[in-house]
C-alpha cells in the first residue's frame, strides 16, 4: 500500500527531486535496497490492467495476454533486472511500455507461449475480472498506445479514489467520504448539497465546507501518485496533462 512506503517520499524543503516509488527503483542498481524490489511489485500491481489490455489489442487471446502479461512481469522482477536498468528513465509509464514492446517483439517468433511466467507466478492478479473490464473498454476503440494511456489514467484515478476512503475510513469518516465522493469529479447542483446535508444530519455550510477539503486531499493524493511514476516529481503537471488527454 502506499502508507507503506510514505516514509521515503519525504524531502528537505524545496527540494523537487522528493523520493518516490520510481526513484526508490531506479536507484536499486546502486543501493541493491530491499524496498526497491517492493517499490517496484506495488507500481506493477496498481498498473498491470492497461499492459494485459495493450497485449489484447494486438490480436492475442485472453489465455495468450495472461501468459504473455505473467512471463513480462516474472523478467521484470527477476533479480538482477533492477541492477541492468537505465536510470534516465523518467517515466515509468514510457519506461514499462517500452519494456512490453521489446518483450513482444522478442516473443513473436517463439512457437509456444512461456506458461505463466516460466512456472512462477511473480504476480497474483485478477484475470477473471481482467477481461471483462478488457472488453467494455475495447467497444470504443482507440490506438493502442492511446488506449494504454486511458487505462493507465484509469488505474491511477482508481488507487488515489482508494487511498482516498481508507483515509476517511481511518479517521472515522467513512460515511462522509461515501456520501461525498460524487462531488469529487463531477459539478453538482446545489439541491445535490442540500440532499446530502439531509442525510447526513449536517448544516449546508458544513457540507460545501468537508467537499472543499475532500477535493483538497483528492487533488494531494492524486498529485502523491503520479509523482510516484516519476523520476522527477517537477514533471507532475507536464505527466498529469498527457495522462488526461488521453480521454479527449
Amino acid at each position: 500500500m502506499i502508507s507503506e512506503h510514505s516514509s521515503e517520499q519525504t524531502s528537505a524543503p524545496g527540494d523537487i527531486f522528493a523520493t518516490t516509488h520510481w526513484t526508490v527503483v531506479l536507484a536499486a542498481g546502486q543501493s541493491r535496497a530491499p524496498q526497491a524490489a517492493r517499490a517496484l511489485e506495488e507500481l506493477c500491481h496498481t498498473y498491470w490492467f492497461p499492459l494485459y489490455a495493450y497485449v489484447r489489442r494486438h490480436g492475442r487471446t485472453k489465455e495468450d495476454a495472461e501468459d504473455l502479461t505473467q512471463a513480462f512481469f516474472a523478467r521484470l522482477l527477476e533479480k538482477n533486472f533492477l541492477a541492468t536498468m537505465d536510470s534516465q528513465k523518467g517515466k515509468f509509464r514510457a519506461y514499462l511500455l517500452a519494456s512490453l514492446k521489446h518483450f513482444l517483439a522478442n516473443e513473436r517468433d517463439k512457437v509456444q507461449t512461456q506458461k505463466r511466467g516460466g512456472g512462477n507466478i511473480p504476480l497474483s492478479l485478477d484475470w477473471q475480472t481482467a477481461d471483462t473490464q478488457f472488453q467494455i473498454a475495447a467497444t470504443n476503440e482507440p490506438s493502442p498506445d492511446k488506449a494504454f494511456d486511458r487505462e493507465w489514467a484509469l488505474a491511477l484515478l482508481a488507487k488515489v479514489i482508494q487511498r482516498l476512503q481508507d483515509a476517511c475510513a481511518a479517521d472515522g469518516k467513512a460515511t462522509l467520504f461515501e456520501q461525498l465522493k460524487v462531488f469529487l469529479t463531477a459539478g453538482k447542483a446545489e439541491s445535490a448539497q442540500r440532499e446530502v446535508a439531509g442525510v447526513l444530519g449536517m448544516e449546508e455550510g458544513a457540507v460545501r465546507v468537508a467537499i472543499h477539503r475532500l477535493r483538497k486531499q483528492y487533488r494531494q493524493f492524486l498529485r502523491d501518485e503520479i509523482a510516484n511514476t516519476l523520476a522527477n516529481p517537477a514533471m507532475v503537471d507536464e505527466e498529469m496533462r498527457a495522462l488526461f488527454g488521453a480521454f479527449s
